[in-house]
């Protein structure tokens, strides 16, 4: 039932609100049209009731009861007054209408208000239809009893004309009210499917415009609200697929960049096995590496996800991540830290990630260094990657950690702007952070908080 009523509700909004508007519009009509018929029923039938008592008291006054017997008096009038008139003695039926006999349905009828007594009414539908109303007659030593009728078929006929006429006019009201209740809510909407339209090419540039800006009726308004909060959550998902992507491409390069020189180098010259087998080494742990960086990055862009708990080495990760950088012959790296083990309540590959980008951007930079300490401080642990080079100019400390900026993007250097804002959000996912200290001269010092493990 419900598959089939909604195979045939209308398709549009407009549509559906036409139907609820006629469909209550006709409901309305029809009890008002039925109540208004129905009193002009009873307005017509009171009015024949009324003709026919005047009638009945205009013959009763022809009508002499003082003698022991009733006598009908001779008037200018009779035979107007004689229409459809019955007059009783008791029982007894003194005259009747000419076109009437004793044996015929209206002269039954009288007979049954003769018998009655009193002033009653009521309705014959044979021969013809037609209203008789009795009227007793006293005053003297006897009485009697006029019955009047009257034909319906006038009455009936100017009730059934008011019927059609009304009929006539619901239907035309109802097709006013569904053409103007169409035009009324098309009207209406038509703001709607333009916000829609716009919404639509908006978020498929990420535009910045919104709906707010414009003045509307209050509906509008909260539609328009509802939409720039879609807008700017479609947005936001965008400029974080673009971030993501970016990441990726940024921590990419380096894997892919050791595997194409190692396979350059290989293809200089015939290798030895043992030669051969190293570059495949070096090959399998770029590519390692590479699934580790999506692993890590594709975890941390996942939404309502949190970091995985764990625990990582630090000082043989940093030696890694040293050994692993392909530094200029001039800059050597030193790693520095505690005698104690240190370990940090991170995942090892997400140690990694916050780290390499801060020691990559040191010795990309370094005149002749770069120092790398590992200490453990209260609640945490403490990393410090500080170099000799020019250090960040102070115009720009304060655009240091925001995406795709670069103090000097002509320098000669490569990079795109988002290691360092890459290391400080995923130190930050873990309850840590990436901080730089603008007073240290010269070079650059930074500095990674992480929970203890």
């Amino acid at each position: 039932m419900n598959a089939e009523y909604s195979r045939l509700a209308p398709r549009t909004l407009r549509g559906r609100l036409s139907l609820v508007a006629l469909t209550t519009a006709t409901l309305l009509i029809v009890i008002l049209t039925v109540a208004f018929n129905t009193v002009i029923r009873q307005r017509l039938q009171h009015q024949a009731d009324d003709e026919l008592h005047t009638r009945a008291a205009a013959v009763a006054t022809t009508i002499d009861t003082s003698g022991p017997t009733v006598r009908v008096l001779e008037t200018s009038n009779d035979q107007l007054l004689d229409t459809n008139v019955w007059i009783y003695t008791g029982t007894r039926l003194l005259e009747q209408p000419p076109s009437t006999t004793a044996h015929s349905p209206l002269t039954h009828a009288a007979d049954s208000l003769a018998r009655q007594g009193g002033t009653h009414c009521l309705t014959a539908e044979e021969p013809d239809p037609a209203r008789l109303c009795s009227l007793p007659v006293s005053g003297g030593r006897s009485t009697a009893m006029v019955v009047t009728a009257l034909d319906l078929s006038p009455y009936r006929n100017s009730a059934a004309t008011l019927l059609w006429a009304s009929l006539c006019l619901d239907a035309v009201m109802l097709s006013c009210t569904y053409l103007l209740t169409r035009l009324s809510v098309g009207r209406a909407l038509r703001p709607v499917g333009a916000m829609t339209d716009q919404a639509t090419q908006w978020s498929a540039v990420a535009s910045e415009e919104r709906f707010g800006a414009v003045r509307r009726p209050a509906e509008l308004a909260r539609l328009g609200a509802s939409l720039d909060a879609l807008l700017d959550r479609i947005r936001a998902v965008l400029r974080h697929e673009q971030q993501l992507t970016r990441e990726l491409s940024h921590e990419l390069r380096t894997p892919l960049s050791r595997i194409i020189a190692e396979l350059d180098w290989w293809q200089t010259r015939p290798r030895s096995a043992a030669e051969t087998e190293a570059t495949h080494e070096v090959i399998a742990d770029a590519a390692r590496s590479m699934r580790s960086i999506c692993d890590t990055l594709l975890d941390d862009a996942r939404e309502g996800t949190t970091t995985a708990p764990g625990t990582a080495e630090i000082l043989p990760a940093l030696h890694r991540l040293a050994a692993r950088l392909q530094a200029p012959a001039q800059v050597t790296i030193d790693v520095r830290g505690d005698n104690v083990p240190l370990q940090a309540g991170v995942q090892a590959a997400l140690l990694e990630r916050i780290v390499s980008p801060l020691l990559a951007n040191s010795v990309r930079y370094a005149t002749s260094h770069v120092t790398v300490t590992a200490s453990q401080e209260l609640g945490g642990v403490r990393i410090d990657v500080d170099d000799d080079g020019p250090g960040v100019p102070e115009s720009f400390a304060a655009q240091l950690f925001q995406p795709g900026r670069r103090a000097d993007p002509d320098d000669g250097h490569g990079g795109a702007g988002l290691g360092l804002p890459l290391a400080r959000r995923l130190a930050r996912s873990v309850g840590g952070d990436v901080t730089y200290d603008p007073g240290h001269k010269p070079g650059a010092w930074f500095t990674v908080t992480l929970p203890a493990g």
